[in-house]
């Protein structure tokens, strides 16, 4: 036998008290209206079986246990662990449990998870998954359940719904601009699998509001080997570029390929990330990019649902803008 007693549920203290689930709660969240026996017997088995409540005991007399679900797409992207970093530490400050939900980029596993949301009761939703359609996010408010949604410009109002900007383009523009008047050679916009609507939707703003005939686009794989390897064959013919990614892993396997085909970064080739994270300072040499504060993002999500949850937001846009760092992949 093992030296660690199994946890002890709500359900074997019902069971051996012989009273309902209902009834433990009203005795764990000292209620009135249980009898002085049965209260005793409840305290009794508590006691004997050595039972440590939980949230959702808790929460079952007032049909509430204080959990936020929070869709997101993927949880390989050290973007997306800062955001969960910083919504599950101020979760667990304000005594919220958190939820999980991946879409994993797939429609069907979207819907799934939509429907897992919509049925499990959680009191308020944070959703960053900007592959979501707007029939998924009517869902999650016709449901009646408290929202905070991160990511684009959203043209939503809802009483209980709150949103959290984040803006790319106005830095990436400035530093784009510059290079077009300064260079000759087209800019690449790299196409990467599963990269969403937000690193799309930056790019359609930037072509725009720019000359077209300046971009064109490369379409990569979500994934470093996979790329480092495309471009060590397209830099056997290319020498010369200028490589915008949506994130800076992808932009670690341009630079690598560069350097590995004997070209110079930033001289012959320079390379930018819009998603910039720990790897944009760890590389060698250092990634340019566009960088936000995404430990801050979660934490004002989680603040701002569960102000939703008890009260009527007063502000319920924020808005958060990135600031380019220019590193050792770029001339600037």
């Amino acid at each position: 036998m093992g030296i660690y007693k199994e946890r002890v549920t709500i359900y074997e203290v019902a069971k051996n008290a012989g009273v309902s689930l209902a009834t433990v709660s009203r005795v764990i969240n000292n209620q009135s209206n249980v009898t002085p026996e049965t209260k005793r017997r409840v305290e009794e088995t508590i006691a004997r079986l050595g039972y440590k409540p939980n949230a959702l005991a808790q929460g079952l007399a007032t049909n509430r246990t204080t959990n936020i679900g929070i869709v997101i797409p993927d949880v390989n992207y050290v973007h997306i662990s800062n955001l969960l970093s910083g919504m599950i530490d101020i979760g667990k400050i304000y005594g919220y449990q958190t939820t999980l939900f991946v879409t994993k980029h797939s429609k069907q596993d979207t819907e799934d998870v939509i429907a897992k949301l919509v049925t499990s009761h959680v009191d308020g939703a944070i959703v960053f998954d900007d592959e979501l359609l707007s029939s998924h996010i009517d869902t999650i408010i016709n449901y009646k359940i408290p929202l905070i949604l991160i990511g684009g410009k959203f043209d939503i109002f809802e009483e209980k719904v709150g949103t959290i900007s984040l803006n790319y383009t106005g830095a990436l523009k400035n530093v784009i601009t510059r290079r077009i008047e300064s260079d000759d050679y087209k800019i690449s916009f790299l196409h990467s699998t599963n990269e969403g609507k937000m690193i799309q939707t930056i790019e359609s703003a930037l072509v725009k509001d720019l000359d077209e005939s300046h971009f064109d686009t490369i379409v990569v794989s979500d994934s470093y080997h996979e790329t480092y390897y495309q471009f060590v064959d397209y830099f056997k013919k290319n020498k010369k570029g200028f490589f915008v990614c949506p994130r800076d892993s992808l932009a670690c396997a341009i630079s690598n390929a560069a350097l590995d085909k004997g070209l110079r970064v930033p001289e012959d080739v320079e390379v930018l990330s819009v998603i910039g994270t720990k790897y944009s300072l760890v590389s060698r040499p250092t990634i340019s990019s566009c960088e936000l504060d995404m430990y801050e993002v979660g934490s004002i999500a989680m603040r701002m649902i569960t102000k939703l949850l008890k009260e009527e937001l007063k502000e319920k846009t924020y808005n958060f803008d990135a600031v380019f760092n220019s590193r050792a992949s770029t001339k600037e």
